[in-house]
């Protein structure tokens, strides 16, 4: 490689990481954070489930709950199963008798506890689990259409492009730098050996998750619209066909109410007799209680003995015959595989909990990689040749990101206690209320920290403050719910305890990160010895100054 590509491709790496280094933080952040998504709506709703829950549920008392509270006499109704949670998405159509008045025959949707039986809208089922979801895509800032995904899905694109360029860039080093640290030289030193051995570390799962991400993001969600309407002139049909995913389906009503004994349950029950470790995700009612009316139950396999694809079974409800099928253990299309394996891949949901925790891990770890990379490109510009100016612009900006950066881990830590005191099932606003307890305080801490313009204070404050808090909220899970880490164990609420002892584990390693620091520099401080090889070195070189 030419000296001039090189320096091309490095510039082109230092330049992209900092333009996003501060979103790119944030996603891994609250986006490691949503591995345990479904853990923390347990454990800040106090209900934990088992694996399989939905498929253990009796679905003839659900809808006769329905049918009383929503008349469901020809509608669509949905319940699915997107989380591994108590509440459910459901959606109710309007109905097709057109001798119901406009003001009887409205579409629902809400979330429905299947246990209580308890309506839940968007804003009082909101959760901490569904916001740092939301976050870690920027969903908060669709101020106009979709602009936060598509901040997200650039922040995605261009980290694509700097972990090209960086690996181009040490690609002749990567190998030898990986087994290289020198913690007792110079900083610039330490964080490149930070950056470059902890990046190549986690390099697959950092590629892995830029690819999936701007796929998930630019591609998934926001091209098959445009994709739609210009490729297919509008047409639905068209493109399910050319794409090859499966069309919604539809039957056509009849205005005949001939079925007055409705069970759902041997539907369900007939379908996982069939599939026996079939996980199930949807049951689907398509013209409730007419002579047309049709059931579909839809599931996956386990993961551990298929990683993709998905199946259902479609029965007439007047003659109970099944009417269309798609075996779960058949071969996958294209299509349908290569959007599972991306979303498989992405989410991390394949492997259990071993699983979350390497994602976890590797999660906080490129957090760590970019705040290093940050801090080499303070440490190379801070140089007596370059213009004050300059210097100072720089030095603000990396005290504006490291405030930005670190202070979101006290403030998550204290946005969970918070929730879970004060966040009670009667709040109207969840959604409001779990928006005021984080981004407030996220908002003060940051300019706290920025006015301070101390890095090494912001750092450690951080981390103290971090740790306290992070010690706290097992504390007031148990005081609030009376669910002490050890209890939950006992129990068997693994949801539960798995937030609490994340918690433990975060807070004890920043306690370690703390007293490193620490006693890095306190060895700095000490005087070196008289007979020490530095010192006899540094002798040598004074007398032959001299002479």
């Amino acid at each position: 490689m030419s000296r001039r590509i090189y320096n091309i491709l490095f510039h082109s790496h230092t330049i992209s990481g900092i333009i996003i280094s501060a979103l790119l933080y944030v996603i891994f952040f609250t986006g490691s954070i949503s591995f345990l998504r479904d853990e923390i709506n347990a454990w800040e709703r106090n209900e934990p489930i088992e694996q399989g829950f939905f498929g253990t549920i009796d679905f003839d008392s659900v809808f006769q709950h329905l049918d009383q509270e929503h008349p469901l006499y020809g509608r669509d109704i949905s319940l699915t199963q997107y989380y591994d949670e108590r509440r459910v998405n459901t959606t109710i159509s309007a109905s097709k008798d057109t001798t119901l008045s406009k003001e009887d025959n409205k579409r629902s949707f809400f979330y429905l506890d299947l246990l209580t039986k308890k309506d839940n809208s968007y804003a009082t089922n909101y959760s901490l689990g569904e916001f740092f979801y939301r976050l870690h895509f920027f969903a908060q800032l669709n101020f106009y259409g979709r602009s936060g995904y598509l901040l997200a899905g650039l922040v995605a694109f261009f980290f694509l492009f700097a972990i090209a360029t960086g690996v181009l860039v040490h690609w002749k080093k990567i190998i030898p730098n990986f087994f290289v640290f020198r913690p007792g030289t110079k900083w610039k030193t330490i964080w490149t050996d930070a950056h470059v051995g902890l990046g190549i570390l986690g390099l697959p799962y950092q590629f892995m998750f830029a690819v999936t991400g701007a796929y998930l993001i630019i591609g998934y969600s926001l091209m098959l619209d445009p994709v739609k309407k210009f490729l297919f002139d509008g047409d639905q049909s068209k493109m399910a066909a050319t794409m090859n995913y499966e069309e919604e389906t539809q039957y056509e009503y009849t205005g005949e109410a001939v079925i007055t004994s409705i069970s759902i349950q041997k539907y369900v029950n007939q379908t996982l007799d069939k599939y026996e470790d079939l996980v199930l995700r949807s049951v689907e009612v398509y013209n409730y209680g007419d002579e047309s009316m049709h059931v579909k139950v839809t599931g996956h396999p386990a993961h551990k003995n298929k990683l993709l694809g998905s199946g259902f079974m479609i029965f007439n409800a007047l003659t109970g015959e099944v009417v269309g099928e798609k075996d779960p253990y058949a071969t996958t299309s294209y299509m349908e595989g290569a959007t599972n394996t991306i979303l498989r891949l992405h989410f991390g949901d394949y492997g259990g909990y071993g699983m979350k925790l390497i994602y976890l891990v590797l999660g906080l770890v490129t957090c760590f990689v970019i705040l290093s990379g940050v801090m080499i490109w303070l440490v190379a510009r801070d140089k007596k040749h370059i213009d004050p100016r300059k210097r100072k612009f720089n030095a603000w900006l990396v005290h504006i990101y490291l405030a930005a950066c670190l202070s979101m881990y006290p403030v998550t830590a204290f946005s969970f206690i918070m929730v879970k005191w004060l966040g009670t099932a009667e709040l109207e606003n969840r959604q409001a209320f779990i928006y005021d307890w984080f981004f407030w305080p996220w908002l003060f801490l940051s300019l706290f920290f920025i006015l301070f313009r101390n890095d090494r204070f912001t750092t450690k404050t951080s981390l103290v403050l971090g740790s306290a808090l992070g010690f706290l909220v097992p504390v007031a899970n148990g005081l609030v719910s009376d669910n002490w880490i050890w209890i939950t164990l006992q129990k068997g609420h693994h949801q539960i305890f798995i937030v609490d002892l994340f918690w433990l584990l975060l807070s004890l390693t920043s306690l370690f990160v703390l007293l490193k620091m620490k006693r890095k520099k306190s060895e700095s401080k000490q005087p070196r010895e008289k007979n020490s090889p530095a010192s006899s070195k540094n002798k040598r070189a004074m007398k032959a100054e001299i002479s």
